[in-house]
């Protein structure tokens, strides 16, 4: 029973353009949108997508995270903006932001995360290193 009322955190969210996250007190805002190809905001709530990582869009390690980054933030608002509903596991991250860690499931049943790995935009989780900038340091000049 417990299990079942994590599972459907919020009903399906209509179809409509999800922003990229900016500005502050998200929280308070109750704010909606993408900061990455890995993590969004749901009404106020900090998430992480389940068993994927993407390259990092602030932060990246070499040029080419970043515009790896910039595509999956894109491809994930993208794949949100025709509707989805999130699956809460229950459980938080590691990160200081204790993020939930949810699934975002399309209108036709898929998981959008996994369709990031199968776009090559997103790789699974746990991993080791750094792919997108294939063990480089710096800004990958």
């Amino acid at each position: 029973m417990l299990l079942a009322a994590a599972m459907l955190m919020a009903a399906t969210t209509p179809a409509m353009a999800i922003d990229t996250c900016s500005g502050g007190n998200r929280a308070a805002r109750k704010v909606t949108c993408v900061v990455d190809g890995d993590t969004i905001w749901q009404r106020g709530v900090k998430m992480r997508l389940l068993d994927i990582d993407a390259p990092e869009t602030s932060g990246a390690q070499c040029d080419r995270e970043r515009a790896i980054g910039k595509q999956a933030t894109h491809r994930l608002q993208q794949l949100m903006a025709s509707g989805y509903r999130i699956i809460d596991d229950g459980k938080k991250d590691r990160t200081s932001d204790r993020r939930s860690l949810v699934r975002v499931i399309l209108p036709d049943g898929r998981d959008a995360g996994k369709v990031l790995i199968h776009e090559g935009l997103a790789q699974h989780w746990p991993n080791v290193g750094n792919r997108w900038c294939d063990g480089r340091q710096g800004n990958g000049s």
